[in-house]
């Protein structure tokens, strides 16, 4: 009987019953424990943000910023030019455009296309021949006249000495002595005949007049050219040295002759058609001896020596006439000097601190400009106007900050 109750399975036991006020509490879901969680990492780091931005704002009050990065500009004394620009064109001192005066075959041409030729150089040749034989056609009259001529002489030395001693008449004598000066006349214009006949072969053999450069060849051999005829030959322009046209504004001409009343030689530039790269420096050689009343200006000739033919027959280019030089006057980049309307100011940086301050403008050259308004060694801004006001600090950098847009107003 008690195995009996042994082998029956064991029932378990009830569990438990909950009591009034654990029916009552309701379960928390496990995503609100992590949102709780979250929030509270949130709070966290956001006191933390605050307090590094608090430690950063007192840092920088107990160490200021150190001011505007700036470059700097310092006033110097110097020389300025006083210039005059015009535009002027190249103009050779000597240009020779080249015709027959023969008429003939081209049989020969000497030169190349752009070839620097030297005075007396030959460049074309034309058939001769017909002008050979007319050349010796007059030596051989001049050659019978001057015999014929050499016979009236001696006639004329007979004469005299019969009529010595009263071996003719008189009038015999007289009309040799006629005879010998028509004789005369006649080989004269034999001699004549054959000097013309000379140039006419001369004409057929053409070379250089001048010292220059040769343009395109613009005739070929077997072309038959006329006497004085409209076609040219060749065209020579003398390149070395070489001058440029300008003009002068009326209102100028009267400080320019001054200078050159007194004896000075005023220095040419000529520079490219922008105006920024120099081609070559002359001298100015002379002006014009009357104003063009349409324009009201002078013309100008400056000579340059033109040695590395820079400059180019008819080229354009961009002159700058030296008229005077103003010496000891205070300088500054022009880049340092600010508009505001008509007005130029600068910033005078003293102690790292930027002072506006007013100046007056004067002549500019080569990327400085004439200013009164401070003194030699003055320091003053170059960059970072856009940033700048008056008082502001500053602390001057050796490399340009970034370009401005714009500099502030003058006060």
């Amino acid at each position: 009987m008690i195995d009996d109750l042994a082998k029956q399975p064991t029932i378990a036991p009830y569990p438990p019953v909950p009591t009034l006020r654990e029916r009552r509490r309701p379960r928390v879901p496990r995503i609100v424990w992590w949102s709780l969680l979250g929030l509270a990492l949130l709070v966290t780091f956001i006191l933390l943000l605050r307090h590094h931005e608090n430690a950063e704002k007192a840092a920088a009050a107990t160490h200021p910023a150190a001011g505007i990065a700036v470059t700097s500009a310092t006033a110097t004394q110097g020389d300025i030019g006083v210039y005059l620009e015009s535009i002027g064109t190249v103009t050779p001192v000597f240009t020779a455009s080249i015709t027959s005066q023969v008429t003939g075959q081209i049989v020969a041409v000497h030169y190349m296309e752009g070839q620097l030729v030297g005075k007396g150089d030959p460049l074309i040749d034309i058939d001769s021949r017909p002008y050979r034989a007319q050349l010796m056609q007059a030596q051989g009259t001049l050659e019978r006249d001057e015999n014929v001529l050499a016979q009236a002489r001696m006639d004329l030395e007979r004469y005299t000495a019969a009529w010595k001693r009263s071996a003719i008449a008189k009038q015999i004598l007289d009309d040799q002595e006629k005879l010998v000066l028509q004789t005369g006349g006649t080989v004269k214009n034999d001699q004549g005949t054959v000097q013309y006949d000379q140039v006419l072969v001369d004409f057929c053999s053409i070379k250089a007049p001048i010292v220059g450069r040769v343009g395109l060849r613009l005739v070929d051999p077997g072309n038959v050219v006329q006497a004085a005829g409209a076609v040219t030959l060749a065209v020579i322009t003398q390149s070395s040295p070489i001058t440029v046209i300008f003009t002068i504004p009326e209102d100028s001409l009267g400080q320019v002759q001054a200078r050159l009343g007194k004896g000075a030689v005023l220095t040419v530039d000529a520079f490219d058609r922008t105006a920024q790269t120099r081609i070559a420096s002359g001298k100015l050689l002379t002006l014009d001896n009357q104003i063009d009343t349409t324009t009201g200006t002078v013309k100008g000739r400056a000579l340059f020596d033109n040695q590395g033919a820079a400059l180019f027959p008819n080229q354009f280019v961009n002159i700058r006439l030296l008229v005077d030089t103003l010496r000891g006057v205070t300088l500054l980049p022009s880049s340092a000097i600010q508009q505001n309307g008509q007005a130029s100011f600068v910033y005078v940086i003293q102690s790292n601190v930027a002072h506006i301050r007013s100046v007056k403008t004067g002549l500019t050259n080569a990327g400085l400009t004439q200013v009164t308004g401070i003194q030699p060694g003055d320091v003053v801004a170059n960059s970072s106007f856009d940033k700048l006001q008056d008082k502001s600090a500053v602390a001057i950098v050796s490399k340009p900050a970034p370009a401005a847009t714009g500099g502030s107003p003058a006060p």
